[in-house]
């Protein structure tokens, strides 16, 4: 079973997922735990993000410091360039991710956070880990080490994810999907009278697929699928209404989706009224 919109979380009942045995993630409760990992594209774009911001926060702060040189004698100069390496290259990282619970300004950009291999929220052990082996893999490297791990991983992990135990995942919802059409006015009179089938699987979800991204399709292929689709729906609806193929489409569909909606909303009313036959207690029994 799942539970949860696109985007979220899910938990799956499956002893594996798409990752395989070796790279699912499992919760305490050894469920596997299905949710979508940030793709390597992502999470580099991610990764630069958060690369050219540290790095111009560090070159202001060395300009700084520069002009500044005449206070401080060469030795101190020396301690303090180090000590702004050592901030903003492991302190600053791991305090945004842990006060932030697993993100960053890239990972904001994208859309995504660092979540622990059972789904659990990045702790600050997690995420100074993540910084500290960083150090190497990106700004020593210049991503190297980060690049090759994560186009050898399963969820596009580096190195510091696999010492800390963590992973990337989408956070960001999709935008909700448009309104199915409606059913064309003209045609409301034909709607009355018209008898329509429930459609074929397949071809209901051709027919959904084709209304949801016509507008994106050119003239003549717009024409030639509502023509192919309203030919194989053709015989499940009687009469057929005088109109163009895809306003046929439309009002299937927009047909189909009323009377199934109303089919459903009467189940739901004889159930409420059978309910209380269902809960009562028989005649003479306590109630406990």
């Amino acid at each position: 079973m799942t539970s949860g919109a696109a985007g979220n979380p899910r938990f799956v009942d499956t002893s594996l997922n798409e990752y395989g045995d070796a790279d699912r993630q499992v919760i305490g409760e050894a469920v596997a735990f299905d949710a979508r990992p940030a793709t390597f594209v992502l999470r580099a774009a991610g990764l630069l993000i958060d690369v050219v911001a540290t790095y111009t926060v560090v070159i202001l702060l060395f300009w700084a410091l520069s002009a500044a040189s005449k206070v401080f004698d060469p030795a101190a100069t020396a301690a303090i360039q180090v000590a702004i390496l050592a901030v903003m290259f492991l302190v600053v990282p791991t305090a945004v991710e842990t006060l932030s619970h697993g993100r960053s300004l890239g990972k904001l950009a994208i859309g995504a956070r660092i979540v622990r291999d059972d789904g659990g929220v990045e702790l600050l052990r997690h995420a100074f880990v993540r910084s500290l082996a960083g150090v190497v893999e990106i700004y020593l490297t210049f991503g190297g080490i980060a690049a090759v791990t994560g186009l050898l991983s399963a969820r596009s992990r580096r190195v510091g994810d696999w010492l800390a135990g963590t992973s990337s995942q989408i956070q960001r919802m999709p935008a909700p999907p448009e309104p199915p059409p409606a059913l064309p006015p003209y045609l409301a009179g034909w709607a009355v009278v018209a008898d329509v089938a429930a459609l074929p699987p397949r071809l209901a979800r051709r027919i959904a697929e084709f209304l949801r991204h016509a507008n994106t399709l050119t003239a003549d292929a717009r024409l030639r699928v509502s023509t192919d689709l309203a030919r194989e729906a053709s015989p499940y609806v009687s009469p057929l209404p005088n109109t163009d193929a895809e306003s046929f489409l439309v009002a299937v569909a927009a047909l189909r989706r009323d009377r199934e909606y109303a089919a459903l909303m009467g189940e739901r009313e004889r159930l409420s009224r059978v309910q209380p036959a269902l809960t009562a207690l028989p005649p003479g029994f306590p109630r406990r």
